[in-house]
C-alpha cells in the first residue's frame, strides 16, 4: 500500500516541474488541485499569461478552446468549500488561505479576482521574486525541480494581452511515494 506524497509533476513540451505542496499551510487550495489533478481537469490546459519576472499562469479549462477572448476567465474549485452555490459546481470558489510564504522564484499560487475569496482553478508560478503579491494570494505549492522550464515558458514571445503565441500544453500528474526516484 502506498501513501500518497503531496507531489505532482506538471509536463509540457518544454520539460516538467515537480511541485511539492504546502498542505498545512493552504489545505484546501492543495486538495482542490490533487483533485483537479487526479481527474484529469488541467490536461490539455495551457499556459495562458506570460510575463518575464513575474508568472506563468495556467488552469483555465477555457484554454482547451481556441478562443483567446476566453482564456483566463474559467475555472472553479475542484469541490465545495462554502463558497458559490453548492448545488452549482461551476459557481465553486476556494476561500483565501493566506500565509507568509514568500512569492518567489518557483512558488505555485492562487489566481483570484479582486475578491480574495475567488480562486478556483486557475494557479501561477512566480517567474521571479514577486514581493508586492505576499500575503494577498494563496501560496500552496512551490517548483523544486524544472525551473529551467518556467524559463523557457516565460520567455516565449506573446501578444499585446501576454497569451504565449505558441501553445504550451500541460498534463499534471500526482507521484506517490513508490514512483518518486
Amino acid at each position: 500500500m502506498s501513501k500518497e506524497k503531496n507531489i505532482a509533476k506538471i509536463k509540457t513540451k518544454f520539460g516538467e516541474m515537480t511541485v511539492h505542496f504546502f498542505n498545512d499551510s493552504a489545505p484546501k487550495h492543495v486538495e482542490s488541485f490533487i483533485l483537479h489533478s487526479k481527474s484529469g481537469y488541467f490536461d490539455g490546459t495551457i499556459f495562458h499569461r506570460v510575463i518575464p519576472g513575474f508568472v506563468i499562469q495556467g488552469g483555465d479549462p477555457n484554454t482547451k478552446g481556441a478562443n483567446k477572448a476566453s482564456y483566463g476567465t474559467g475555472g472553479y474549485s475542484a469541490k465545495y468549500y462554502g463558497v458559490g452555490n453548492e448545488e452549482d459546481p461551476s459557481s465553486w470558489n476556494l476561500p483565501a488561505e493566506f500565509n507568509n510564504i514568500k512569492h518567489k522564484l518557483g512558488i505555485l499560487s492562487m489566481a483570484r479576482s479582486s475578491h480574495p475569496d475567488s480562486g478556483g482553478s486557475q494557479f501561477f508560478i512566480c517567474a521571479g521574486d514577486v514581493p508586492h503579491l505576499d500575503g494577498q494570494y494563496t501560496v500552496f505549492g512551490q517548483v523544486v525541480d524544472g525551473i529551467d522550464v518556467i524559463d523557457k515558458i516565460v520567455n516565449l514571445p506573446k501578444d499585446s494581452n501576454d497569451n504565449p503565441l505558441e501553445r504550451v500544453e500541460m498534463i499534471v500528474e500526482m507521484v506517490d511515494e513508490e514512483k518518486k526516484s
